[in-house]
C-alpha cells in the first residue's frame, strides 16, 4: 500500500474548525492527526475535508418549515411600457467606474440618466415590472439621492421585500408607512397611539404627513408631548413645522425661544423670523435699527454701521449665539445674526422711504457693506422676498456680478432660489454671456431642468467659444455633465456642428480639438437618448 493510500485510509478528525486550522496553518507546520507526515498530507486533509462536508450536509436535521409570507400587495399602477421596462433594464444595469477612468469616450454615462428617467416614470403613474424591482433597491441602497424617487416608483412591493432582505431595510426607514402605516386623518386613537408608542421614524413620518394636511393638529400632536421629548428628537420634530408654518405657530415657537437646548432654540428662532408678523421679528427690527442708519453728513448719503458691542442676555434669548465661529469677530457676528432676521420691510421705513434697489445701491461706509448685505442675502431667501432678492443679485451684466463684489456667487445662488424659474433663466443667461461658464456652475445648478431655451442657448454658445479659443478643455468637464442632464433634448441639433475635430489655435492645450469632438458627440448621444427616454415613457395619444 503506497503512504498516500494510507495516509487517505487513516482516520482523521471530522471537527470542521480543526480542518481548516491546519489548512491555514499548512501541513508542513500542523500534521492533520492520524496522518504521516509527508507529501501526501495535504492530500489527505483535502479528503478529510470533503468528506466532513458530505457527512455535515447529509447529517443535516431537517428545520421545521418557516411561516409562507404573505403574498405581495398588489400595485394598481399602469404596467410600464415595454419599450421603457427595457430602457429601465439597460439603466440598473450600468454600473459606476467602469470606464475605468480617465477619458468617458462618446459613450452616455446611464446611471446619471436613472434620476431623470425615475422623474418622468412616476409623472406618468407607471408601476414597475416586479422582476427589475431587486436592482432598482440595490441602485437606491448605493445611491442615497435615488431612495425618494427610487421608492416611490418601486411602490408598496418594495416594502414587502425589505422585509425579506436586511440589505433593503433603508426602504423601512425611508418610507412613509415603511414601519407602521400613518392612521388616516379622523382615526384619532390611531394617531395618538403611533405617536406614543411608535419608533423614531414612525413618528417623524406622521407628523410631517399630518403637518402637510392639517398643520394646526401636528402642532397640537407636539406640543402634548414635547416636554418629555429628547433634544435632538425636539429638533428634528421642530424642524417639521417649515411646512405650513403660519402665524398661529407662533405661541409655541415663542415657548421654544425657552428650550434647554441651544439648537432648538436657534431654530425656534429662525422660524419665527420667517414671519415677519411675528413678536421676534420685531424685537430683531428694533434692535438692527438702532445699529444701522444713513448718514446725511457726507458728501453722498452714505449706511453707517455701528454693531453691537455685546451680546445681552435677551439677544440670547431670542435665539441670538454668543460665540462666534473661529475668524469671525463677535460684532460682526452679532449684528450678521440681528439684520438676518429683521423683516425685510422694516428697512424702507428705516432707511428713509427707500425701496430695495436704492438701499442696496447706497454705500456702507468703514468696510461693512459685505457683512450688511451678506446679512440681507440670508433674510431674502428664509422670508422668500422676491424684491430684495432681486435688488442684491442685481444686473447679471454689471461687473460685480462675476466677482468678487458685495454678494458671493454662493449667495446670488441661494437668491436665485426666490425666484421663478423663469425670471432664473434669464438671470443665468445673462451672466454666461458677460462673464462666461468658469463662475457658473453653481448658478446653473438652480436653474429648472430641463433648462430653458435662455440657459440652454447661452451654455451651448459659452462651450463653443471656448472650444474654438483652444480653452483648456477640462476645466469644462463639470458644465459638460450638467448639459448631458439638464440641456432640452430638442437642442441636439443645433450641436451638430461642433461635432468635428476643429483645428488647434497655437497656443491651444495638447489634444484639445479632439476632447472637445468628443464630448460634443457624447453629448449630443445622450441628448437624443433622453428623447427616445421621454418618448418611450409618454402614453399613445387616444
Amino acid at each position: 500500500m503506497s503512504r498516500t493510500t494510507a495516509a487517505m485510509e487513516a482516520p482523521l478528525p471530522d471537527g470542521w474548525e480543526e480542518l481548516v486550522t491546519t489548512a491555514l496553518l499548512g501541513t508542513d507546520r500542523r500534521t492533520p492527526a492520524g496522518v504521516v507526515p509527508g507529501p501526501g498530507a495535504p492530500s489527505a486533509l483535502l479528503d478529510a475535508a470533503a468528506a466532513a462536508t458530505v457527512r455535515r450536509r447529509a447529517g443535516l436535521l431537517p428545520a421545521r418549515a418557516a411561516e409562507r409570507p404573505p403574498p405581495a400587495p398588489a400595485d394598481p399602477r399602469p404596467p410600464l411600457p415595454s419599450a421603457a421596462a427595457r430602457r429601465l433594464t439597460m439603466l440598473l444595469a450600468d454600473r459606476p467606474g467602469s470606464s475605468g477612468g480617465g477619458r468617458r469616450g462618446t459613450a452616455p454615462d446611464l446611471m446619471e440618466l436613472l434620476p431623470q428617467w425615475l422623474a418622468a416614470a412616476n409623472a406618468h403613474g407607471f408601476a414597475p415590472p416586479p422582476e427589475v424591482l431587486p436592482a432598482l433597491l440595490d441602485a437606491a441602497r448605493g445611491r442615497t439621492d435615488l431612495r425618494p424617487a427610487a421608492l416611490r416608483f418601486a411602490g408598496p412591493r418594495a416594502l414587502w421585500l425589505a422585509r425579506l432582505n436586511p440589505d433593503w431595510r433603508f426602504a423601512l426607514r425611508s418610507t412613509p408607512g415603511g414601519g407602521r402605516s400613518v392612521p388616516r386623518l379622523h382615526d384619532t386613537d390611531g394617531i395618538w397611539d403611533l405617536w406614543e408608542e411608535g419608533l423614531f421614524a414612525e413618528r417623524v413620518a406622521l407628523l410631517a404627513a399630518l403637518r402637510s394636511r392639517e398643520p394646526d393638529a401636528a402642532r397640537g400632536l407636539l406640543e402634548s408631548t414635547w416636554a418629555t421629548e429628547r433634544a435632538e428628537d425636539r429638533l428634528m420634530f421642530l424642524d417639521s413645522l417649515r411646512t405650513g408654518l403660519g402665524p398661529d405657530d407662533e405661541p409655541f415657537l415663542e415657548q421654544a425661544l425657552g428650550d434647554r437646548s441651544r439648537n432648538v432654540r436657534a431654530t425656534a428662532a429662525e422660524l419665527l423670523s420667517a414671519l415677519p408678523g411675528s413678536a421676534l421679528a420685531h424685537r430683531m427690527a428694533v434692535r438692527a435699527g438702532a445699529f444701522v442708519a444713513v448718514d446725511h453728513t457726507r458728501d453722498v448719503p452714505t449706511i453707517a454701521v455701528e454693531a453691537p458691542h455685546e451680546c445681552d442676555a435677551s439677544m440670547e434669548c431670542d435665539g441670538v449665539v454668543a460665540k462666534a465661529p473661529a475668524g469671525r469677530g463677535e460684532r460682526s457676528w452679532w449684528l450678521g445674526q440681528l439684520v438676518e432676521a429683521a423683516p425685510l420691510g422694516t428697512w424702507s421705513r428705516r432707511l428713509g422711504g427707500r425701496t430695495p434697489q436704492e438701499i442696496v445701491a447706497l454705500p456702507v461706509a468703514d468696510d461693512w457693506q459685505g457683512e450688511l448685505h451678506a446679512a440681507w442675502c440670508r433674510a431674502a431667501v428664509r422670508q422668500r422676498d422676491v424684491a430684495w432678492s432681486r435688488a442684491l443679485l442685481g444686473d447679471p451684466s454689471a461687473p460685480e456680478a462675476g466677482g468678487p463684489g458685495a454678494v458671493s456667487l454662493a449667495e446670488r445662488a441661494k437668491l436665485l432660489g426666490t425666484l421663478n424659474a423663469g425670471e432664473r433663466a434669464e438671470w443665468v443667461a445673462g451672466f454666461i454671456e458677460t462673464h462666461g461658464l468658469s463662475e457658473a456652475f453653481q448658478l446653473l445648478g438652480v436653474c429648472a431642468v430641463p433648462w430653458a431655451a435662455p440657459v440652454g442657448r447661452a451654455v451651448v454658445d459659452a462651450l463653443n467659444i471656448a472650444r474654438d479659443a483652444g480653452s483648456y478643455p477640462w476645466s469644462f468637464s463639470g458644465v459638460m455633465g450638467l448639459a448631458e442632464r439638464c440641456l432640452d433634448p430638442s437642442e441636439a441639433g443645433r450641436l451638430d456642428a461642433l461635432l468635428a475635430v476643429p483645428d488647434e489655435p497655437e497656443n491651444a492645450s495638447p489634444g484639445a480639438g479632439g476632447y472637445w469632438s468628443e464630448a460634443f458627440q457624447r453629448l449630443v448621444t445622450t441628448l437624443r437618448l433622453r428623447a427616445a427616454m421621454l418618448a418611450e415613457l409618454t402614453p399613445p395619444g387616444p
